[in-house]
């Protein structure tokens, strides 16, 4: 028996590497790739993709998963090779479903769409990114049929990222959201609103790097095990198991796109890099959900880096980088204009308030494409009449709406409802951290992040994929996933902003 974990793990591990391979690829194709490298590059990926999921998907495998099976039948639950055997036959069970043809056409067809998407962004010109995304949903489609039955289209794709988790279980859980949001947002436009105009000045990017290089820095960011780049889209990413890099993006007329989108990258980062040294090269080697990855750059990026406690130690260090600017601008002010409520249009430039009206958005889009209720070519128009409805917004152009994500360019369908899931799941464990660490504010405003990170490390970081994010989320706070916290922590902060 032994034997044949044993060489169960070796196969794993050369998965787990053919995996980083092309996570190697992905990194340098939205970093420093020419852009006319990415035909070439989409069929070294599908080769990748086809050779990974052949070795998974292969009868050996497969025979060592039935010869092993009574193992775990021997061993806790909590037992790593118990929780490495119980992941991976429910990955092996998915995976068998693909051939390996589906998975390289998909891992070709979504390559180029990524090159394609960015050039279209940046000529605002959805008709360029269309034939892709047609190609992509379809595909999407095919791959919801080879889990059928289903209760609906969009479970198996949600399940790639929330294990277990059913499209009827989101909407319910984005409905009690959506009321409790648009009253607390229609309570906080009838206030006087709070001035930002500082945040709108020339910030030169150097120091916008720099700053954000110390502050990821004193958060614990291991830099001997990453780096940091620029990308059209802030995205972390794990090309080793000591090798987890992330990237910003600098807008010079806006402090807070590179400052918190490095900030929430890192809050990702940190979490990879908090996994037990035991997991490396296996399946576990992951965080347990997209749902609960997000709940820590969210946490990082909202709770920590949006608090006043936060800007209590660094404030003083950004009005010494940026004296022009903020030289004259109060902790307080500043403290207020970054927690500014305003609908826009730019998701990951959005208020906490308003973020997850972003995210309702583009699932009740998915979910039409999914179902064919709506046509890609239908669907700039699609987006601008649910910003309209709510957010009282319309993009004036493709690029500042249905082209502003990089997410269905890669095939990402069943992502985006994991962020507003995730600061659900943030709030519910910031209220735990603060009842086991109850001076958490004062090392806050001091500089020390350690006590909140080492938290994380021994509740959550550690143990990887080892838990559905149900389980998880009930070990570390003694209850499942529960909007109230998020809810408490929205009415609390913004409350005492504006005076409600």
């Amino acid at each position: 028996m032994e034997a044949k974990l044993k060489r169960l793990k070796e196969i794993l591990a050369k998965v787990k590497d053919l995996q980083y391979a092309q996570a190697v690829l992905g990194w340098d194709q939205q970093t420093y790739m020419p852009a006319g490298g990415a035909a070439d590059r989409a069929e070294q990926l599908a080769t990748l993709a086809e050779l990974s999921h052949s070795l998974f998907t292969s009868q050996e495998v497969g025979a060592l998963l039935e010869d092993i099976a009574p193992l775990a039948n021997d061993l806790e639950s909590d037992h790593e090779d118990a929780c490495l055997l119980r992941v991976t036959r429910r990955q092996f069970m998915k995976a068998t479903r693909l051939s390996d043809e589906w998975v390289a056409e998909h891992a070709r067809v979504t390559a180029v769409a990524q090159s394609v998407w960015e050039k279209a962004r940046e000529l605002n010109d959805f008709e360029l990114f269309r034939p892709h995304l047609e190609r992509i949903i379809e595909l999407k489609r095919q791959y919801s049929s080879f889990f059928l039955p289903y209760d609906h289209v969009y479970d198996p794709l949600l399940d790639d990222f929330e294990p277990g988790l059913k499209t009827s279980e989101v909407q319910a859980i984005f409905d009690t959201l959506r009321r409790e949001q648009v009253d607390l947002i229609q309570a906080i436009a009838a206030r006087p609103q709070v001035d930002s105009s500082f945040l709108h000045k020339k910030f030169p990017e150097q120091e916008q790097w720099d700053f954000g290089v110390e502050v990821i820095t004193r958060l614990g960011y291991d830099w001997k095990r990453g780096r940091q780049d620029r990308s059209a889209h802030p995205f972390t990413s794990s090309l080793g198991f000591s090798d987890v890099r992330i990237t910003t993006r600098f807008h010079k007329n806006y402090l807070p796109m590179a400052l918190f989108g490095t900030i929430h990258e890192c809050g990702h980062a940190l979490y990879d890099q908090g996994l037990a040294a035991s997991l490396a090269r296996t399946p576990l080697a992951d965080g347990a959900s997209m749902a609960v990855h997000e709940s820590q750059s969210r946490m990082w990026e909202n709770l920590v880096g949006r608090s006043r406690e936060f800007w209590v130690f660094f404030y003083p260090r950004l009005q010494e980088i940026f004296p022009a600017q903020l030289g004259n601008v109060d902790l307080d002010t500043f403290y207020c204009g970054i927690n500014r409520v305003e609908p826009s249009l730019i998701r990951v430039e959005a208020d906490e308030a308003t973020y997850n009206l972003h995210i309702m958005l583009r699932l009740e889009l998915e979910i039409a494409l999914m179902e064919g209720s709506l046509e890609v070519r239908h669907l700039p128009e699609a987006w601008n009449d649910r910003m309209e409805a709510y957010l009282g917004l319309v993009p004036a152009s493709d690029a500042q709406g249905v082209l502003q994500d990089i997410h269905w360019s890669f095939g990402g369908l069943g992502y985006f409802p994991t962020y507003a899931l995730g600061n659900l799941i943030a709030s519910q464990l910031w209220e735990q951290i603060q009842s086991d660490v109850p001076d958490l504010d004062e090392h806050i405003r001091r500089g020390e992040f350690a006590p909140l990170l080492g938290w994380l490390r021994e509740n959550i970081h550690q143990h990887g994929a080892k838990y559905e994010p149900q389980i998880l989320v009930q070990k570390a706070t003694g209850s499942k996933i529960d909007p109230q916290p998020y809810l408490r922590y929205l009415r609390k902060k913004f409350s005492e902003i504006y005076a409600l």
